[in-house]
């Protein structure tokens, strides 16, 4: 069965704009949700191995992660008796990626993370001299 991600349509109303912005950021505000994208983004995982990883109960991991699919963040795939979850979509995996690298260099005393940034004095000092 193949499900439809919000992401991957190309006129949304600003409605559906708004329902996107609100599913993304109810998701990431969560501190247990976000641990579980960062970890669904390096790659797909079960909640019993989600659970061993970050530390959580099984029963904490199931309900968050039922949280993400019904906002359409994340997808599910049976796998015998086990639930394989993934990012819904790659588009949404990619800009969730670049927000992460877009936070990490907002903090000045930080070096930018993109070699070839060609924004003045971003690039890492190593990679200008």
């Amino acid at each position: 069965m193949v499900q439809r991600s919000l992401y991957s349509q190309h006129m949304l109303t600003i409605a559906a704009r708004l329902d996107v912005m609100n599913r993304l950021g109810r998701a990431m505000a969560d501190t247990t949700r976000a641990r579980i994208l960062l970890s669904l983004l390096e790659s797909p995982g079960y909640p019993a191995q989600l659970s061993r990883d970050l530390g959580l109960t099984r029963t904490n991991v199931s309900n968050h992660l039922a949280c993400l699919r019904d906002c359409g963040i994340v997808s599910t795939e049976p796998q015998g008796r086990q639930t394989r979850y993934e990012i819904a979509d790659i588009h949404l995996a990619r800009a969730l990626n670049s927000l992460l690298e877009t936070t990490l260099a907002v903090n000045e005393d930080a070096a930018c993370i993109d070699p070839q940034c060609p924004l003045p004095d971003c690039a890492p000092e190593d990679l200008n001299h």
